[in-house]
């Protein structure tokens, strides 16, 4: 069996106004198609840029590699120049990807090659994040820990982005004092016989090519996967909702420290009762 998909509604185009009243406002995921073809990065943000104006900037790399107890949440797996990266994800699949990076920090040049959108949002002008990866690879579903809002611009390739609710976590075996689900979950290929609960999951799909923006509503759940070669940013907004707002607070201040004490005090137990308890309480809300 596999997921039945509803598409993600796209707009070529949209006015502050109309985004805010049927987007942000009913918190509603929407691509928006032609929103950069003014900016210089439309014509200019291919793999040949990246390597000319920053291949010889050192770069975190990341992997799906399970969740390693000796290391603090978001640890690269080992850095490399930018040139070599791009090299790398031209020669052929690789798990390898650049996650979360400010990247427009350490290359000033590149914050002139975009706007920040006029769509009533108030986004961080401190935190324009960048994403690289090469074909197949995939970023584990999750949650930003903040709970933002999100605009995702997407460049070079296609990228496919699988999105899910909050109001369908009870259903993804969330790992407590986490913003993950179990990590051996293949949305791809969902297992329902293993994963009872995910046969209730009525999940989104956009598959985004170049210029496009996909976004992402507050505390929503998201799988990237890279059909080619690709890069994305992300434009963030804190959350609205006080509920989520409350959260995000909580989340970075309180559960984050406690996670990485409890990693470094209990160690591998520690990942193991997690684990356990996603089962657990997720079978026990659906009654599976």
């Amino acid at each position: 069996m596999q997921f039945e998909f509803t598409e993600i509604e796209r707009v070529s185009e949209i006015s502050a106004k109309d985004f805010q009243k049927h987007y942000v406002k009913p918190q509603k995921p929407v691509v928006v198609e032609k929103i950069t073809k003014d900016w210089p990065a439309y014509e200019k943000w291919n793999f040949d840029y990246i390597k000319e104006v920053a291949g010889k900037k050192f770069v975190p790399l990341y992997n799906n590699d399970p969740v390693d107890y000796s290391k603090k949440v978001n640890e690269p797996v080992e850095t490399m120049m930018m040139r070599d990266y791009v090299d790398l994800l031209h020669q052929g699949p690789t798990d390898l990807r650049i996650f979360l990076y400010n990247l427009l920090k350490q290359v000033p040049d590149l914050q002139n090659d975009f706007k920040y959108p006029d769509l009533g949002l108030k986004l961080f002008k401190s935190m324009p994040m960048l994403f690289f990866g090469g074909e197949g690879s995939n970023v584990f579903m999750h949650y930003d820990i903040d709970l933002a809002n999100i605009l995702h611009f997407h460049f070079a390739g296609k990228k496919q982005c699988i999105l899910i609710s909050p109001e369908q976590s009870k259903y993804m075996y969330k790992i407590p004092y986490s913003v993950i689900c179990r990590e051996d979950i293949d949305f791809d290929n969902p297992d329902f016989e293993k994963w009872p609960a995910l046969k209730n999951l009525k999940p989104m799909v956009a598959n985004l090519s170049h210029g496009e923006m996909l976004y992402m509503p507050e505390g929503w759940w998201h799988y990237m996967k890279y059909l080619t070669p690709g890069f994305s940013m992300s434009l963030r907004s804190l959350a609205k909702k006080p509920k989520y707002f409350s959260e995000a607070v909580y989340n970075i201040f309180v559960m984050r420290t406690f996670d990485n004490y409890m990693r470094k005090f209990r160690g591998k137990k520690w990942i193991e009762w997690k684990d356990e308890q996603a089962i657990k309480r997720t079978n026990r809300l659906v009654g599976a």
